[in-house]
């Protein structure tokens, strides 16, 4: 077991006491797999929310049913539809969950609406475009070099969403103007805090760029469990909360490609190596800036992690309404398994939204539009799934 999944089992293990349930044991077993199959962020968000809303579809069908086991037989049919490679594995999980239900009618019952319920929505999502294949054409003239990697999942704007109108429907204005006084204060706060050498940060806020470098699913789903793991939550409830969180994470990466490969806007790297480029005489060229992590395969505006951030707390304070928020703790890959944690959910978010500055990768204006698109793809999934506030 690798240290990702010796982490994570310590958020819950089959057969945990009160607080926990089969809907978030199986969500820590599907982000475990979803990982050692090393999809990428956007592509595995997609797998978690087939699987997810498996989940919700399942308990909500499994009357006179046994739920823990249709949440397995959900699980288990959704991962390995997606990812047949990694049968043994799911194989292993399901058994293990399968041996502490009882035998009987309800127990087949319960893998009967489980295994149905993933092969309507696996059949549903099918033809979502995500095999769409990529198309991406590099600006450049004709003998002329360009990096050579391609830019990552270029077709997601032509993904079918799950909730949004259409991958446009929250598309924000374009980033600011290079010859602002707001670019300049963004390309100069980025050029300070997030150099790889000589930066202005301080050490916690390089604890804090370090741990949100990743993008692996379980680094948010472990947020969702803080909340999921309250005194009095059942089955369905938390199905339905996994579900509206996994469907809101995935139109949230289908909104944020679509205005990234809109606008083309360029990464710190690019702009701060050709500062006397921009027109903006407060921008100063520094030749050999670079971030302190490698920046992402992708254009800068606006900030994925930020709306990522956003969707899920807000959908987390519907869920939660006038009700106190739980301490929320998550752990991140990136720094071995190590563990943050926040009072608040909006502190959570701007954490997130600082992180990415810190990390030398986007700008504060990036973050912030990010997260107010969030909030506007997570109100959408609890109106959704939740009903009105």
């Amino acid at each position: 077991m690798n240290r990702f999944a010796t982490a994570m089992m310590a958020f819950c293990i089959f057969g945990a006491p009160a607080g926990a349930d089969v809907v978030t044991d199986w969500n820590t077993e599907a982000c475990a797999i979803v990982f050692e199959a090393k999809l990428g962020t956007p592509i595995s968000n997609r797998v978690m929310a087939i699987v997810q809303t498996a989940v919700y579809e399942a308990a909500k069908s499994a009357t006179n049913a046994s739920p823990e086991a249709a949440v397995a037989a959900a699980n288990r049919a959704a991962l390995t539809a997606l990812l047949p490679a990694h049968k043994e594995a799911i194989d292993r999980a399901y058994q293990k969950a399968l041996a502490s239900i009882p035998d009987g009618i309800a127990k087949n019952a319960g893998i009967a609406a489980g295994e149905k319920a993933a092969a309507r929505v696996v059949a549903r999502r099918a033809n979502d475009g995500a095999a769409t294949a990529e198309s991406y054409r590099p600006k450049t003239t004709a003998g002329a070099y360009v990096p050579t990697t391609t830019p990552a999942v270029p077709q997601w704007p032509q993904r079918k969403p799950w909730m949004l109108t259409s991958p446009s429907q929250f598309r924000p204005g374009p980033p600011p103007a290079l010859g602002s006084e707001r670019w300049a204060r963004d390309y100069n706060e980025v050029k300070s805090l997030g150099a790889k050498n000589g930066s202005t940060r301080t050490a916690e806020q390089t604890d804090v760029a370090l741990f949100w470098e990743a993008t692996f699913p379980s680094l948010y789903y472990g947020i969702v469990r803080s909340v999921a793991d309250q005194s009095g939550r059942d089955v369905a409830r938390n199905a339905r909360l996994y579900a509206a969180v996994a469907q809101g994470i995935d139109d949230a990466i289908i909104a944020v490609f679509d205005a990234k490969y809109q606008y083309g806007f360029w990464r710190p790297i690019t702009a701060i190596r050709n500062g006397d480029e921009d027109g903006n005489d407060a921008t100063e060229r520094d030749p050999s800036w670079s971030p302190l992590i490698e920046t992402p395969m992708h254009p800068e505006y606006p900030c994925a992690h930020c709306i990522l951030a956003a969707t899920v707390g807000t959908l987390l304070q519907a869920e939660i309404g006038s009700g106190p928020t739980p301490t929320l703790t998550t752990t991140s890959d990136a720094v071995n398994g190590a563990a943050r944690s926040w009072k608040t959910i909006e502190d959570f978010i701007q954490e997130v939204n600082v992180a990415r500055i810190y990390d030398g990768v986007h700008y504060r204006s990036s973050t912030e539009t990010g997260a107010a698109m969030g909030r506007q793809v997570g109100a959408l999934a609890a109106r959704k799934h939740f009903g009105p506030p």
